[in-house]
This record gives C-alpha cells, sequence and structure tokens, in this order.
C-alpha cells in the first residue's frame, strides 16, 4: 500500500509541474476585428435605442396578435429545434471539460493454466485500476474547452435571431390576414353595389332605354367584384395554414382582433447607432462567435505539430494472493516527426477557415445595414403613400357619386360611370394593402433592429 502512495503522490506532482507549463501556448486569442461603421443611419429617426428591447408587437394593442406571438414562441417547432440545440452545446461544453481531468477505468483479469511439467491448475484473478492523465503541454484542451464555449453561445444567438425572425412572422401575417380580411369586405360590398347597379340596367334595357353593351359592361363589372373575392378567400386561407405552422399546429382558423384599420401606426421608431448593431443583432453575434471558435481551432490545429505527453499509472492486486500488490507509472511522449507538411496545411485550412468566417461576420454587418436603411426607408415612404392613397379613394369615391347622378340625368355615358366605379374599387383595395404595407415596414424595422424577444434585465454578456 505504501508503494501505491508513493506512486500516486509522484503522479500528482509530475501533473503538477507540467501545468506549469502550459503557459507555452500556440495560436493566438480572439479579438474583435475593426469594422468600419458609419456615425449615423441615413434617414433622420431618433436615436434612443431602449425601445428596441421591449417586446415592441404589444404596442400594436391587440390582445389577438399578442396570444399568437406567445403561442409561437413557445410551440414553433424551429424554435424548439434551437433549443435542442442549445441544450447540445451546452452537453458539448461538459464533455470538453471533462479532458480537465485524469481518466480512471478499472480492469479484472482471471485465468486458469494447466501444464505438464505442474499437476493441477494455476489459477490467476486478479484487477486493477487505470489512471490516464493528458498534460495539457500547448492549452489545447483549454482552447477546446472556449471552442465548445462559443458554440454554445452562438447557438443562443442563433436562437435569439430565430425568436425575432418568428415574431416578426406571425406579427406581419396577422397584419397580411386583417389587410385580406379587409378587402374582402370591401368586395362584398362593392359587389353588393354593382349588383344593384345591374338590376337598374336591367330594368332600363327591358323598357328599351339603353343598349345591351351598357348591360354587358355592367354584368362584366359585378363579374370582376365577386372574381376579386374568391381571389381574397383563397389567400385568407393560405395566409391562414401558414400563422398555424408558425404555431406550430396544424392548419387551423386564426382568431381575429382589432380590424387593419385599428392596429396602431407607431409614429417614431428609435433606431439608435449603425456601430450598436454589431452588439444587438443576434445574426452578428452569431457569426463572431463562430469566428471566434474558429480563431482558436488555429492553435488547435498548431498544437498538433508539437509533441503530447500522457501520464498513466496502473495499481492492482492478486485476488489469490491479496499480498501481492502492484503499481507502474509511466510518461508517454508522443510527436510528429515527418507527415509531408500535413499538419502545417491542417493550420492554413483552418487559417482559411478563419478568413471565411472573417468575410461572413462583415458581411451579415453589412446585411445589417442594408435592412435596417431598407426599412427605414419603407417607413417613410409607406406612411406617405398611404396618405396619398387614402385621399385618392376619398375622390375616387366623390367623383364616382357624382358620375352616377350625371348619368341617371342623361349628361353622361356610362362608361364614365363604369371607369369611375372601377376606379373607386381600385382605390379602396391600394388604400387597404398600402395600410398593411406600413404596418409591415414598422414590424420589419423591429426585426431589423435586432430587438424586441428579450427585455434590457435579463441579457448577459459571455466573453
Amino acid at each position: 500500500m505504501k508503494v501505491i502512495i508513493k506512486y500516486m503522490l509522484i503522479l500528482g506532482f509530475t501533473g503538477f509541474i507540467f501545468s506549469l507549463v502550459e503557459g507555452c501556448k500556440v495560436g493566438r486569442d480572439y479579438e474583435r476585428q475593426p469594422i468600419e461603421t458609419p456615425e449615423s443611419f441615413q434617414l433622420d429617426f431618433p436615436k434612443d435605442s431602449s425601445i428596441s428591447n421591449i417586446p415592441w408587437w404589444r404596442l400594436f394593442n391587440d390582445s389577438v396578435l399578442v396570444d399568437l406571438i406567445d403561442t409561437a414562441l413557445v410551440n414553433n417547432k424551429n424554435i424548439q429545434i434551437a433549443i435542442s440545440r442549445i441544450q447540445e452545446a451546452e452537453l458539448q461544453i461538459d464533455i470538453a471539460k471533462a479532458d480537465y481531468y485524469p481518466f480512471i477505468g478499472y480492469n479484472a483479469y482471471g485465468s486458469s493454466v494447466a501444464n505438464s511439467e505442474v499437476s493441477g491448475m494455476t489459477n490467476s484473478v486478479g484487477g486493477g485500476v487505470n489512471v490516464s492523465y493528458t498534460v495539457d503541454l500547448w492549452q489545447k484542451i483549454k482552447s477546446m474547452n472556449k471552442i465548445a464555449l462559443q458554440n454554445y453561445l452562438a447557438s443562443e444567438e442563433a436562437y435569439k435571431a430565430l425568436n425575432i425572425s418568428v415574431v416578426s412572422a406571425v406579427a406581419s401575417a396577422y397584419v397580411s390576414l386583417r389587410d385580406v380580411d379587409n378587402r374582402i369586405i370591401i368586395s362584398e360590398k362593392t359587389a353588393q353595389n354593382f349588383q344593384e347597379n345591374l338590376e337598374v340596367m336591367q330594368a332600363r334595357f327591358n323598357g328599351g332605354f339603353i343598349s345591351e353593351v351598357d348591360l354587358s359592361q355592367s354584368k362584366i363589372q359585378l363579374s370582376e367584384a365577386k372574381t376579386a373575392i374568391e381571389i381574397f378567400d383563397r389567400s385568407r386561407g393560405q395566409i391562414e395554414n401558414a400563422i398555424s405552422v408558425l404555431l406550430g399546429t396544424a392548419p387551423k382558423e386564426i382568431p381575429r382582433g382589432n380590424s387593419l384599420f385599428d392596429q396602431i401606426s407607431i409614429p417614431e421608431i428609435p433606431v439608435g447607432l449603425p456601430s450598436e448593431l454589431l452588439d444587438r443583432r443576434p445574426d452578428i453575434l452569431q457569426a463572431e462567435r463562430n469566428l471566434h471558435a474558429q480563431t482558436l481551432r488555429i492553435g488547435v490545429a498548431e498544437a498538433l505539430k508539437y509533441p503530447s505527453l500522457t501520464l498513466s499509472l496502473d495499481m492492482g492486486a492478486q485476488l489469490v494472493n491479496p499480498s501481492f500488490l502492484f503499481a507502474d507509472l509511466g510518461a508517454q511522449l508522443l510527436g510528429p516527426i515527418f507527415n509531408a507538411g500535413r499538419l502545417q496545411r491542417n493550420v492554413e485550412v483552418e487559417e482559411a477557415r478563419t478568413r471565411q468566417l472573417l468575410l461572413n461576420y462583415e458581411a451579415t454587418y453589412l446585411t445589417a445595414l442594408q435592412e435596417v436603411e431598407d426599412a427605414m426607408i419603407a417607413v417613410e415612404t409607406y406612411g406617405r403613400e398611404y396618405d396619398l392613397r387614402n385621399e385618392q379613394m376619398q375622390m375616387a369615391t366623390k367623383a364616382s357619386q357624382l358620375s352616377w347622378v350625371r348619368y341617371d340625368g342623361g349628361l353622361t355615358s356610362y362608361l364614365e360611370v363604369l371607369n369611375l366605379q372601377t376606379s373607386q374599387f381600385n382605390a379602396e383595395l391600394k388604400a387597404s394593402e398600402a395600410f398593411k404595407n406600413e404596418l409591415t415596414s414598422v414590424i420589419k424595422l423591429y426585426e431589423a433592429l435586432g430587438g424586441g424577444w428579450y427585455a434590457p434585465e435579463d441579457e448577459q454578456t459571455i466573453n
């Protein structure tokens, strides 16, 4: 027993000595690469960024929309997959940490030997414990642990990005659904008006006051309105199916809350500074975490060019002779001599991959800038477009009413009435679409800003 204790002390002391040389690190640590960022966005929006970190969809004041989003954040299948990936990455961290500690195993054996020189059987039964420890001479194990951590953090950022994407998709689809609902109402009302017109025209045709051409035009006009109802009804069903999938359910009817024009349009949206996107957009942070992990892989590849040291201790005893104990302390040093440049090429491969991920990181940031700028332009222009469409709708309605009075008094042809009524119908549909686009642009801007799924107090930054 004293011998075993002696060997264990030697093993522990040797491990301590070699742990002191772990400073012989190869590779390099990650440092955020400088990216040229504009001082401000091109359009003049408020710079306070605090609103980007609140559940902005609640500002629409539609409880049904809020419930739909809350359901999607729990039941969406892609989100559940992302959660599973986070759990997988967390387990990979634990696996990587295991390399910091010695590996302890056991063995047992038994045998019976017979030969011509000794009578009877010679039995041998024993067991032992094996301990091995790999000294982290070049901090390869430490780098692998850092890589596992960065992979975990990248999976978290992917989860956040997916949350934002799902919220935006549900909100946009819901606004589109309310727009289609509104267009169906417009189409049904217009079809009813056109039906009444047709009845009047049929009576006049029967009395010989108008030609069959005018009657046919009236029928074509009614058919166009009825066709629009079918088109929008088809779109409504397909949008409901898309929302159902986002909610993680089979296609079903989606409940309704506020009507389209009762949704609140937010006039001012704080966007912050372009540089803040680097720390706020989950897709940018995910790209940076992947770049960080890949940078560390260069050091791991370089470490393979140098010797590795493994310490081992085998201890055991024979059960048939308990007084017979043994211990074997060893050290194994392995290193490459000739590999035709393969190990150096592996390092160069990791360096090439690092350059690729650096470019991907920069490209992700540029794409984020574009998405914010595009969304800001959309918010401004769709707002003005709706004002113009609304004005156009009011003028078309008034002109259509006056035209019917003029036609009824014999002052104009039915063609003028037909054109102006069609213009009124189209103007109402376009006004509905423009308002929907204005609301959607607000949603897209919040998505582009990368905020809105967690509160500021929940933020955690892990370097």
